[in-house]
């Protein structure tokens, strides 16, 4: 003989049901503890507030004399009295200063009436290509050929006669070589000295003994006297004993 089973008393029946109920209160319960928030307590401190009342203090009015204020100004008549000119007054008529075009062409001056003044440009030509040299005193009469070697010679016998070695470059030993470059213009007179050596003892004394030449004859280039530019050595040297 079986033994019948009672449906009221199956639990498996609704087990699916009690697991979903049950899933969702543990969900539930769990969301509220997410979500429960705790604040920190402040402790409160209650003052007593006392209000006094404000003492307003009265200020007196005091009455300041014043002076009054200052009577309205009179009022002055004016007359006004309009008397006729007279006299009449001359206007000064300025008159224009500049030059009409005719006025400026009616004195017509002709070419010819024009003076043309020549100028003599002064030329300066070397020594060593003037067509007559400059003629040195003593050299009068002599052939135009030797009329250079002439120069020349009297030249050297000019800085042999005035030469003398300066104190000042014995002591100190100062020698050499001074080239001296002077001008004979076109009067004879000497003009233009410049000179370069190893010391200005020795160019200042080469210069003295130039400055004393002699006023000479002109030089003269196409029948003119013109400048001529001549150079000379002139040699310092001393023997050493």
């Amino acid at each position: 003989m079986e033994a019948k089973k009672n449906p009221k008393l199956e639990i498996n029946r609704n087990s699916s049901i009690y697991f979903a109920i049950g899933l969702n209160l543990m969900l539930l319960f769990s969301w509220q503890v997410l979500e429960y928030k705790t604040y920190e307590k402040d402790d409160v401190v209650i003052d007593l507030l006392e209000v006094e009342s404000e003492f307003e203090e009265e200020i007196p009015i005091v009455n300041v004399n014043t002076p009054p204020p200052p009577p309205p100004p009179v009022a002055v008549q004016q007359s006004i009295q309009i008397i006729d000119d007279v006299e009449e007054i001359e206007e000064t008529v300025i008159e224009s200063t500049e030059t009409s075009q005719e006025e400026a062409i009616r004195d017509i001056v002709e070419v010819s009436d024009v003076e043309v003044e020549e100028v003599e440009e002064e030329v300066q030509v070397a020594f060593a290509v003037i067509e007559n040299v400059p003629v040195f005193p003593g050299c009068e009469g002599r052939p135009k050929k030797k009329m250079k070697d002439c120069f020349q010679q009297k030249m050297q016998e000019h800085v042999v006669n005035n030469f003398k070695y300066p104190e000042a470059a014995l002591e100190l030993g100062i020698q050499g070589r001074v080239s001296v470059i002077f001008i004979i213009d076109s009067k004879g007179h000497i003009t233009g000295i410049r000179s370069r050596g190893p010391d200005k003892i020795l160019e200042t004394e080469a210069e003295r003994i130039i400055g004393l030449l002699p006023k000479m004859k002109p030089g003269t280039q196409r029948g003119k006297p013109v400048k001529v530019s001549y150079a000379v050595p002139i040699f310092f040297k001393f023997n050493e004993g």
